[in-house]
């Protein structure tokens, strides 16, 4: 029973670090090299469809602030890099919590959070190094 287990949870593992490393790769490969203006990352919290007085006074301040971001934040932008390990770590974080929900893990969030902090250590440095190795390398080689 003990060799089963240990041959699961090693299947398990190497199965889980070889999907998650794919689609890191994948994101990083999609979002890397592109760039995220922080003006636009204000989000649009209320769409006002009503004609009256006060609905047009929200949807003007609401313009007003987000013009107010732009004028502020203008050139500054954030490399795809930050985002490439958000679903990978998420997709990878609902499967442990998964297994483990399934498989009864007592002190479930004590068991799991090495794993989800450790990927997440993981998944920033990888996709660091591979933004790093993609910048470093001359255009017509790519």
């Amino acid at each position: 029973m003990t060799l089963q287990s240990a041959f699961v949870q090693g299947a398990y593992s190497g199965l889980i670090t070889l999907g998650f490393t794919f689609l890191l790769e994948r994101a990083n490969h999609s979002l890397a090299h592109r760039c995220l203006s922080l003006a636009f990352m204000v989000p649009v919290l209320c769409a006002v469809h009503s004609p009256s007085r006060q609905a047009s006074a929200m949807r003007d301040a609401m313009n007003d602030a987000l013009d107010q971001s732009a004028r502020r934040l203008a050139g500054a932008q954030l490399p795809g890099v930050v985002f490439a390990p958000i679903l990978p770590i998420l997709v990878q974080s609902i499967l442990v919590v998964g297994v483990n929900l399934l498989n009864q893990t007592p002190n479930l969030w004590l068991t799991v959070t090495p794993s989800i902090v450790f990927s997440t250590v993981y998944a920033y440095s990888y996709s660091i190094t591979l933004w790093r190795s993609q910048k470093s390398v001359p255009a017509s080689q790519t």
